[in-house]
């Protein structure tokens, strides 16, 4: 027998919709309790400012955990890769030379870790929280514990590229965090890449006799998170024109929140980039939006826990079709008792 569709349960199946209605209910709930700050245009700019190198962390970890894997070394290529920027454009006087030589870097660093996965078989968790240790180790010994600052690279045509300002408003790495989102959202849905990504999050021994190679696309799903955490320092760097040697830290559990806000499954073989998307605008405007609405001290982080709770089980209730059935079930209790029982007297 077909079950009937209800309307919850259709518009359950369109991706990233739950939570990009999650982010509407929350921006409007912060335009009633902080109506100053968020019925301006200046509290979402910088929103498109600080969000975006969160927001290509998250597109990167959203196909490392599809596939059934983990990453927790992002943090520390975001602080190498943006060392390398700097010294490129410190010492050999180039801001092209420094974005190609920390791009490599985050690439080197991601093709390493995927070797150490997949080739010796060393699990994701233990291989990349040595990496986390080992590259920050390296970059703070490179940097000699210093920071680089860089107030000349505000006029290097690079910094205009990355993160100028459109039309003197809109941060253009805005603009680039959302090309990287559509492009890796086709990759994971329309592209064999990431077909074999999802297949092997479900089951690797089925992928392999399928005819996928495990190993070398387990190789480049890191490869390509190393380049994409590259990517996130080099928007970091270029926006402050600073670089300091842990400036990746933090970025750990707000990434991986982002990720499984959006609906991404902990246990792989599901992926979904679109609500990766709006679970980073989720992550990235609690904190001010909550400080902006007067709650203050230890209630700061309770209001946060509150809203990715409700924010990842209202994304299951609907994406398993579960709230269609509650909403069934609700009908029925409200129904008056004399319309579900025959009248008496009607034999």
């Amino acid at each position: 027998m077909k079950k009937p569709t209800t309307l919850f349960s259709t518009l359950g199946k369109i991706e990233g919709l739950t939570i990009a209605a999650v982010l509407v209910v929350l921006f409007g709930a912060f335009m009633i309790a902080a109506p100053r700050v968020f019925l301006g245009y200046q509290i979402y700019g910088a929103f498109l400012q600080t969000v975006p190198p969160e927001l290509v962390l998250a597109v990167g970890l959203t196909l490392v955990i599809t596939a059934g894997e983990i990453d927790l070394s992002f943090p520390a290529v975001v602080a190498f890769s943006g060392f390398l920027f700097a010294w490129g454009f410190s010492h050999v006087g180039s801001s092209l030379v420094g974005l190609l030589i920390a791009l490599a870097g985050g690439g080197l660093v991601g093709y390493l870790n995927g070797f150490l996965v997949a080739r010796l078989r060393v699990p994701s968790i233990m291989a990349t929280l040595a990496s986390q240790f080992f590259w920050y180790g390296v970059t703070i010994l490179l940097a000699g514990g210093l920071q680089y600052n860089m107030p000349q690279l505000q006029s290097d045509p690079i910094h205009t590229i990355l993160t100028g300002r459109l039309f003197g408003v809109v941060p253009t790495e805005a603009f680039w965090s959302l090309g990287i989102t559509v492009l890796f959202w086709f990759i994971l849905n329309r592209h064999v890449f990431g077909e074999a990504i999802m297949f092997i999050g479900d089951n690797p021994n089925v992928a392999r006799v399928m005819g996928i190679r495990v190993e070398a696309t387990r190789i480049k799903l890191f490869t390509v998170m190393g380049v994409l955490a590259a990517v996130a320092g080099l928007l970091l760097t270029s926006e402050m024109n600073v670089f300091f040697p842990t400036q990746g830290e933090g970025f750990l559990l707000s990434v991986m929140a982002a990720v499984f806000i959006g609906g991404t499954s902990i246990a792989g073989g599901v992926g979904l980039i679109a609500g990766t998307f709006f679970g980073a605008y989720i992550i990235g405007s609690l904190q001010a939006g909550v400080v902006a609405s007067g709650i203050g001290g230890y209630w700061v982080q309770l209001v946060e826990g509150v809203v990715m709770a409700a924010s990842v089980v209202l994304n299951i209730v609907i994406g398993e079709g579960r709230f269609g059935r509650l909403s069934r079930a609700l009908r029925r209790w409200t129904t008056a008792p004399d319309a579900q029982s025959s009248p008496e007297g009607s034999e």
